[in-house]
């Protein structure tokens, strides 16, 4: 079955081969777990960087917590426990012994430790202690970190029972000023899945059901994936005082009087580079946005004969030295000079599958001539995608060109994501009717089967039975509400709540 035929009619299998092809990750002996591969992990170091900066920039400091948290601290919050329990690690003997030949454990703990699945209990600790003033508000702090949930059906970058992630905790002297950090952390999120992962969302807040353990309001950023499913990319939390009550985070106010803080949380992971992939690769493999790719440019020397090698590979470097003098992106561009001894169709068809964004090829011809012939990834099999261009020129206009990849990339997406948002569905039964399909592969700037409906919804909780039979969510709420009179799409009942009802990831 060719790849194309793969991503129509065999999508997570399509997923799997882009994965494997492009040489991102693989699953390791570990069960559940992944080894994610110098490609796969470059894109995340990308990623993160990006982020860094903007948490920089909104004054947060980076720092580091436990990876083992007493189980006692889960449960003093007794909605946060149950959210997790069921994916919960737990530690409960401090070493092996051997007994006839084999390792059994021993030593049991006084109290057992549960392998952190997020943080917010035990940074609520050490908050207790750091927090004792109005002046000591705001505490503005991230994590980067790995996390371990027990995930029963795993899959590469989407679900692994461990994975990395960054986790932001803050802690504020009023609900006003904690709501606002959550909003603004979700205006971060947004800005870098759609500036820098050229992945368009939609911002809104969770529905209760669908709230994080704990907390008061979630909010989040959701994407569409190209067989129209949602990817939940990034969310942020309110947690109110919830936290802060059962962590003892109390401080005294400008009045004088003791008062418990308000505190926030949000996070995102590497399941972001599924969706990545799930946005972007196509027929041929994995195609990476130039903001996030570990290389931005690659190089191949081609040397057909033994004595052109020296004058090939000093026309690359003197390339190589032109480019670094460019900033794409106002950040230093990055280059791979890939002088393997491979056959270069082997080598081309490599970096196409791990889609660096440009490819080029360089030969005697093109030392010569001055010139270099550049491939841009994302036009692969036009004729725009192999050009032979003047060298000089190349250089000089490559944070352009870059940039200009960067937006083509998000336009694409954002033109599928616009045109499989249904809103002409307005009854329970043509709501069903739609559900019952299947969802499959959708054409860039065309509808597909099965995506997205912005329609009503009642508010009623008796309606998470009625998703739950039909195999979908309430992604959220958006922000734009239209404040229309219609009727619930689950129940017929009279609403005015416009939410996305989509199956997920």
């Amino acid at each position: 079955m060719s790849m194309k035929n793969l991503r129509k009619d065999n999508y997570p299998e399509w997923y799997q081969n882009v994965v494997a092809e492009a040489d991102m990750a693989e699953n390791s002996a570990s069960p559940g777990c992944m080894v994610i591969k110098p490609w796969g992990y470059g894109i995340w170091e990308c990623i993160r960087n990006v982020f860094d900066d903007k948490f920089r920039e909104t004054n947060h400091e980076n720092c580091y917590f436990p990876m083992f948290i007493p189980l006692s601290f889960f449960q003093k919050e007794a909605e946060h426990v149950e959210g997790f329990a069921k994916e919960m690690a737990v530690v409960t003997h401090s070493r092996l012994t051997s007994v006839d030949g084999k390792l059994v454990p021993s030593s049991p703990l006084d109290e057992p430790l549960i392998v952190r699945p997020t943080s917010e209990a035990i940074i609520a600790d050490s908050f207790s202690k750091w927090v004792k003033s109005y002046r000591d508000l705001p505490v503005l702090i991230n994590q980067w970190a790995n996390v371990v949930r027990w995930e029963m059906r795993p899959r590469l970058f989407l679900r692994t029972r461990e994975f990395l992630w960054q986790e932001g905790h803050t802690a504020h002297a009023s609900a006003e000023e904690a709501e606002a950090e959550t909003k603004q952390m979700l205006e971060v999120y947004k800005d870098v899945s759609e500036n820098a992962l050229a992945m368009p969302v939609i911002p809104g807040r969770k529905p209760e059901h669908e709230k994080f353990p704990g907390a008061v309001d979630t909010y989040c950023i959701e994407a569409m994936m190209q067989d129209g499913k949602a990817l939940q990319a990034g969310t942020s939390h309110f947690l109110g005082q919830n936290f802060a009550k059962s962590a003892n985070i109390s401080f005294v106010n400008k009045q004088n009087q003791p008062e418990f803080a308000y505190t926030t949380s949000w996070g995102v992971s590497t399941r972001l580079i599924g969706g990545v992939i799930m946005t972007h690769a196509d027929d041929e493999g994995m195609v990476v946005p130039p903001r996030i790719a570990p290389y931005q440019i690659i190089l191949l020397p081609l040397i057909k004969n033994p004595e052109d090698k020296d004058k090939i590979l000093a026309y690359v470097s003197q390339i190589q030295q032109e480019l670094k003098k460019q900033f794409p992106f106002g950040e230093k561009i990055r280059i791979k000079v890939d002088a393997r001894d491979r056959k270069p169709a082997d080598k081309f068809w490599e970096w196409t599958k791990k889609g660096a964004p440009i490819i080029c090829e360089v030969g005697m011809r093109d030392v010569e001539g001055q010139k270099i012939m550049v491939k841009e990834r994302i036009k692969l099999g036009t004729d725009e995608g192999k050009q032979i261009v003047d060298v000089n020129e190349f250089c000089q206009n490559i944070s352009s060109r870059l940039e200009g990849l960067q937006k083509q990339m998000f336009n694409k997406a954002k033109a599928r994501l616009e045109a499989n948002i249904r809103t002409d569905i307005k009854t329970p039964e043509d709501f069903r009717r739609y559900f019952a399909e299947s969802n499959v592969w959708i054409e860039d700037g065309k509808q597909g089967k099965v995506a997205f409906v912005r329609g009503k919804w009642c508010g009623d909780d008796a309606t998470e039975s009625l998703l739950k039979e039909m195999k979908i969510t309430i992604r959220c709420i958006p922000f734009d509400q239209t404040n229309t009179q219609g009727v619930c799409l689950l129940t017929g009942k009279p609403a005015t709540m416009d939410v996305i009802y989509a199956r997920s990831y």
